[in-house]
């Protein structure tokens, strides 16, 4: 039997050429150039204020560069950014006077744009191990149980790229470990990752790419 494609999209590559990011001004970084493939990862380091926040919203669409150009190679016009990625920033988005499970089936149908099949929510919550607080009110969560339940949207909608601001804050070692199973399966089916960190992730093998500058 063969097994229904990961993605509706699938994407050979992300491409920045020649990016500059301008913020309140200041010139945040540029001359950037990065290219990653399907089942390629990318960890983006740096001092605080380098850009790595930045340079990954640029990626995403949410911001447009002063300069340069984002690709995604493989993707038609009517694929454009916003729709292939999956953007993980320090905010976990999550609603308090919400379950759980209505979290995270609100951002899977925004995502999606369509509801998400209760199967799929329920394996997504297992993966990172809130299979049975899926009723709680989501904010009698820890930080951490926030960090894993912005991580399940990652499951629960899936998109072919992911751009990940400090994947690993606020998550234990047994959480880690979940992360970095998730990524290991994402890159295995032909996703591409990007992820800006100050600590090691939990993936075997991984490009890098040093932003220099610092806060002023």
């Amino acid at each position: 039997m063969t097994q229904a494609p990961r993605f509706a999209v699938a994407v050979e590559r992300l491409e920045a050429r020649d990016l500059a990011c301008e913020r309140g001004g200041r010139m945040v970084f540029a001359g950037i150039g990065l290219a990653v493939a399907a089942g390629g990862a990318l960890v983006v380091t740096g001092p605080n204020g380098a850009g790595k926040s930045s340079l990954l919203r640029v990626l995403a669409g949410l911001i447009a560069p002063a300069h340069g150009a984002v690709v995604t190679v493989g993707a038609s016009d009517e694929h454009p950014a916003r729709t292939l990625v999956h953007h993980l920033g320090h905010l976990d988005a999550v609603k308090p006077g919400q379950t759980v499970l209505a979290n995270l089936a609100f951002a899977a149908a925004f995502l999606a744009g369509r509801r998400a099949a209760a199967d799929r929510l329920a394996a997504a919550l297992e993966v990172v191990g809130l299979g049975g607080l899926a009723d709680l009110p989501a904010g009698q969560l820890s930080a951490g149980q926030r960090r894993r339940l912005a991580i399940a949207r990652l499951v629960a909608a899936p998109r072919p790229i992911w751009l990940l601001d400090e994947p690993t804050a606020a998550l234990d070692a047994a959480s880690e470990t979940r992360l970095g199973a998730l990524m290991a399966d994402h890159l295995a089916a032909g996703g591409l990752l990007v992820a800006a960190t100050h600590a090691p992730l939990p993936i075997a093998a991984a490009a890098r790419l040093e932003l220099t500058g610092g806060a002023a």
